[in-house]
Formats: structure tokens, C-alpha cells, sequence
């Protein structure tokens, strides 16, 4: 983007400012005069004023331009980081100057050393304001990977100071203040870094770190696409709650609107389990997974490039789109459900445990709704346990249900990880890191309970919603009655209590909340209350559960 001309000016005297500190800081390295150091104490409040007006003036111009583009703020809350670590570099400075001050004998500290590091950050801080005008995203790499560098040197002095402390006693207080000082040099380090990848989101109007550009830039390589700072555009589609990004990924001479790939990046090990999900789907079950373009890892964190897939998610065309696409979906998703139910089964019994998930959960529950965390009552003369006397009686009762078959399953069944192509007419699963033989219960509970939680109050599209979950209940139960599945029933209601209740960690409506936990409860006295050897005649009570 084209900084507004305030914006510019106020960055090129702060890069100006931050400059001249460190390069003062690293003459007073070699002649420590106290005129130096009065000069860089007293221009603290320089560099801080100009710091806020850049905040204020990027603050005011996204207030101001209502119809801003994504892209357009996430440069501008990216400058406001670059203006905060310039102002933070020139508090560095200051402290080393503090620090140095207080020293007998600045022989210890080896001054020497951090020359040649003030020299390598004087020109890092040069190469920031060309890496933003000219949308030089190699040149923005370089600002950046002088922290490496710095922190190996600054460990090599550590090294030395320490020493010096186990062989001498008389210049303690001296090596301490070496030691402030060389940490103070390798924040600056770290700050640098900060700012190489504020300048690449400036860049690319997307907040990327270096590890997710290299990343991108290899996963771009793979799809015989040359990355440039002006051909590649990346459009944020979501953040999940594993901390994984989301992205789109197309170019600007692209002949249509469509993405060319997905691009999702995140935490190495989810990111593994994610490419091991869809590999096992590609194997036991071909077509309804997204293919994988690439998969590249880095450090502790991995991106995957994955197909883009054609289509709504169920979650759109539940809301948005008409009855019969509506219908025409739901039929397509339970030919697909059966299809997969009956070519994965396999007759090994397998136990779900959804009261042990529920119980590792409900800390985080209580944590968003400490309202929920209750002892037990007496009302009327009736005894009401609590929840959690409720759940520890529902433990024990459930290690007797087994599900008599396994299946393989998503895992994460949720209405907008569910892809329908109308041109196609095909389903097909996204996010499927959880996917593994289990009951197929939980599919359907996370399925029915997601739709539920949706946060709609339009009357007429609330019991569409609430219509849409009892079909599906319907066909969940017709496929258990064919399968001879008998205890299909009394699972399912510990599978919607263990779904209604952790999804209450992700709602803040208190009244929505209520009433999810309230089902959830609901569901186990039902369940409880059942005798022993009834199982199989137990039904969800799935008109009162799913009304309202």
C-alpha cells in the first residue's frame, strides 16, 4: 500500500532517530564520553511522541475509511508494530548506556565486541525504509537475520562474562552490568526481527512471520508459482482454535475469483497430525478429502498446501441458501455418511469415553462459566446433585456401553468443516487432524449439537435449523436399526451431553450457554435414571432437546 504522507514522514524521522541512537550507542562503545550519553538518555521522549503519532494517524485512517480493505489494515497495524520496536530499540540503547554508567572498569565488558553488532543493526535499520517503499520483501529477510547472529554472539560474551565471575571476586558488580548489557543487545536482535516481519505483512497487506513467508514461499515453489511481492495475494479465511491460520492463495493475474490452493499453517504437531489425517482418508476412503500440494516444516512450526475445494460449506447453505439445495445437501451427506459407515466398519467393539472427554474439558469450562461450577442442592425436600456427582455416576455407567462396531470418522463433524459442490454434486470433509476408527456416534452428536449452537435468533431459520437436526437424527437411527445396533440411542445421549457442554467454553452468551448446559444435564439424569439392562429401549428425548 501507499503510506499517507504523515504516516511516511513521521516513520522516516523515527527510522532516522533509532538510527543515530544505536550508531551514537556504538561510538560510546569506543569512547565512553559523558556528553554521549546525556544525548542518547535525553532523546527518549523524541522517538516515544513519534511513535504515537503514528499509532494515532493509523488509528484515525482506519476509523476514517469505513470500507477499507483487510489487506489495507493489516499494513497499517503492521506499521504501528514497526513504530513500536523502533521506539523500543531506542529504550535498549538507553538502558545499555544506564547499565554502562555504573561500571569501575569497562575493560570487563570487551567493548570491542558489540562494534561490529551495532554496525550490522545500523544497517539493518537502513534497509527498513526502502523494504517498505519498493515492497522488498527479500531485502524486509534481511532486516531479520541479524538476530541469529546476534544471539550467538552475545551468548559467546555470556560465556566469557561467566567465566570471569567463577575466576574473579573483585569485579562482581561490573560483569552483572556486562551481563544486563549483552541481553540488552540481544533484544535488539529480537526487535529487529519483529520488524522484518511487520514489513513483510506491509508488504504482502497479511500478517506473516518469517517462518510462515519461507513457508508460503516453498509451498508456492510446488504449485510452479513464482512468488513476487506484487503477483501473490493472500486472503485470511479463518483462525481455528489450535492456533493454525487459515489462508487463501491466489495471484493477481488469476482468470477468476477462485483461490489456488488453501494454505494453513500453525504448530508442527497439529499440522502432522492434519497431512496424517489426510493421507488416511486418501487411502481408505479416495475423493473426499482434499488432496495435499505440499507439506513443509520449519523449525516448531509446518505448513500444509492443500487443495481448494469447489462448493458451500453446510454451514452457508443451511443459512444462506435455498430449502431445496438444502435438502438436495443433506440427502448427499447421509448417502456419503452410510457409504463411508459401511466401507470402513470393522467388528471390533470400540468405547468412545465421552464422559472422560467431557471431564478433561470442564475446567476450561468452568473457566468461561465459573456460574456452572455448583455443589448439590436441596429444593423442596429433593435432593439435586451436582453436575459434577452428576458425571462421576454417567463415568461409570458408560464403561458398560461399548459400540458394538468401529467406523472411521472425522472427528471434528462440524457444520463448517462439511464441503457440497451443487456443479458436482459431491461432499467432501475438511480439518480432519482427529479422524480415526472410532463409534460413530461421535460424528453424529458433534454433528447435531453444532448445528444447534448456531447463534441465530430470525425465528423462521432457527426451526429450519432445528427441522435440519431432527432429519439427520432420523437417518442416524435408521442406519444404527440396520446395522443391530442397540444401544445406539442411550450413546447418543452422552455423546449431545459431552458436545453441548464443551462447546459452552467457545460461547460468551450467557443465555445460549445456560441452556446448552442444561441439555447436557438434562440428558444424564436420563440417562441415569434408565435401569440397569433397559439400555436398549432408551430413546433421546430429541423434540424437547432440540427446540428453542
Amino acid at each position: 500500500m501507499r503510506l499517507p504522507r504523515n504516516i511516511r514522514e513521521n516513520l522516516r524521522f523515527l527510522l532516522a532517530e533509532s538510527g543515530s541512537q544505536v550508531s551514537n550507542l556504538r561510538t560510546y562503545f569506543r569512547e565512553p564520553a559523558n556528553s554521549l550519553a546525556k544525548r542518547i538518555l535525553d532523546r527518549g521522549g523524541y522517538a516515544y511522541n513519534l511513535k504515537l503519532r503514528i499509532h494515532e494517524s493509523c488509528l484515525e485512517r482506519i476509523a476514517r475509511i469505513r470500507k477499507m480493505d483487510d489487506s489495507d489494515v493489516a499494513s497499517l497495524r503492521a506499521l504501528e508494530s514497526i513504530a513500536t520496536d523502533l521506539d523500543r530499540l531506542t529504550e535498549l540503547c538507553r538502558d545499555c548506556i544506564q547499565q554502562m554508567e555504573q561500571m569501575q572498569d569497562r575493560g570487563c565488558l570487551r567493548p570491542e565486541a558489540y562494534r561490529s553488532m551495532l554496525d550490522g543493526m545500523t544497517r539493518a535499520i537502513g534497509r527498513i525504509e526502502p523494504a517498505i517503499r519498493n515492497s522488498d520483501t527479500p531485502l524486509a529477510l534481511k532486516i531479520g537475520r541479524i538476530k541469529p547472529r546476534l544471539d550467538r554472539a552475545c551468548q559467546k560474551l555470556r560465556k566469557q562474562y561467566t567465566g570471569d565471575l567463577k575466576r574473579s571476586r573483585k569485579a562482581t558488580e561490573d560483569l552483572i552490568a556486562a551481563l544486563l548489557v549483552s541481553h540488552c543487545i540481544e533484544q535488539m536482535g529480537d526487535t529487529l526481527l519483529n520488524i522484518s516481519e511487520a514489513v513483510i505483512s506491509v508488504n504482502l497487506g497479511h500478517v506473516v512471520n518469517s517462518d510462515r513467508y519461507h513457508s508460503l514461499q516453498t509451498s508456492m515453489e510446488h504449485l510452479g508459482v513464482e512468488e513476487t511481492n506484487r503477483g501473490l495475494v493472500i486472503e485470511p479465511i479463518a483462525e481455528t482454535r489450535s492456533g493454525s491460520a487459515i489462508s487463501g492463495i491466489t495471484t493477481q493475474d488469476s482468470e477468476d475469483d477462485g483461490y489456488v490452493a488453501i494454505f494453513k499453517d500453525g504448530e508442527k504437531r497439529k499440522l502432522k497430525e492434519e497431512r496424517q489425517g489426510l493421507e488416511n482418508w486418501h487411502e481408505i476412503y479416495p475423493g473426499l478429502a482434499p488432496r495435499i500440494l505440499s507439506y513443509h516444516k520449519r523449525r516448531q512450526s509446518a505448513a500444509l498446501l492443500i487443495e481448494h475445494l469447489a462448493g458451500l460449506t453446510f454451514e452457508n447453505i443451511l443459512l444462506h441458501e435455498s430449502r431445496g439445495l438444502l435438502r438436495e445437501t443433506l440427502g448427499r451427506l447421509n448417502q456419503t455418511l452410510e457409504s463411508v459407515w459401511r466401507e470402513t466398519h470393522t467388528k471390533k467393539p470400540v468405547c468412545a469415553n465421552y464422559m472422560r472427554q467431557l471431564a478433561r474439558r470442564l475446567d476450561d469450562v468452568y473457566s468461561i462459566h465459573p456460574e456452572f461450577r455448583q455443589g448439590d442442592i436441596r429444593l423442596c425436600g429433593r435432593q439435586i446433585p451436582a453436575f459434577n456427582s452428576l458425571l462421576k455416576q454417567a463415568l461409570a455407567r458408560e464403561a458398560q456401553l461399548c459400540a458394538p462396531f468401529s467406523v472411521y470418522i472425522h472427528g471434528d463433524f462440524n457444520v463448517d468443516n462439511i464441503i457440497y459442490d451443487p456443479v458436482e454434486k459431491r461432499i467432501n470433509f475438511i480439518d480432519l487432524h482427529r479422524s480415526r476408527y472410532m463409534d460413530y456416534v461421535q460424528d453424529v452428536s458433534v454433528f447435531m449439537v453444532s448445528n444447534y449452537r448456531l447463534q441465530i435468533l430470525d425465528l423462521p431459520l432457527r426451526r429450519r435449523i432445528l427441522q435440519l437436526t431432527r432429519d439427520f437424527y432420523r437417518f442416524s437411527a435408521d442406519f444404527a436399526d440396520k446395522s443391530g445396533d442397540r444401544t445406539f440411542e442411550i450413546r447418543l445421549a452422552l455423546g449431545l451431553a459431552r458436545s453441548f457442554i464443551t462447546s459452552t467454553r467457545f460461547i460468551l452468551d450467557k443465555s445460549l450457554a445456560r441452556a446448552m448446559f442444561m441439555r447436557s444435564r438434562y440428558l444424564l439424569e436420563q440417562v441415569l435414571a434408565t435401569e440397569s439392562g433397559q439400555e436398549k429401549s432408551f430413546r433421546v428425548p430429541v423434540r424437547e432437546i432440540f427446540v428453542g
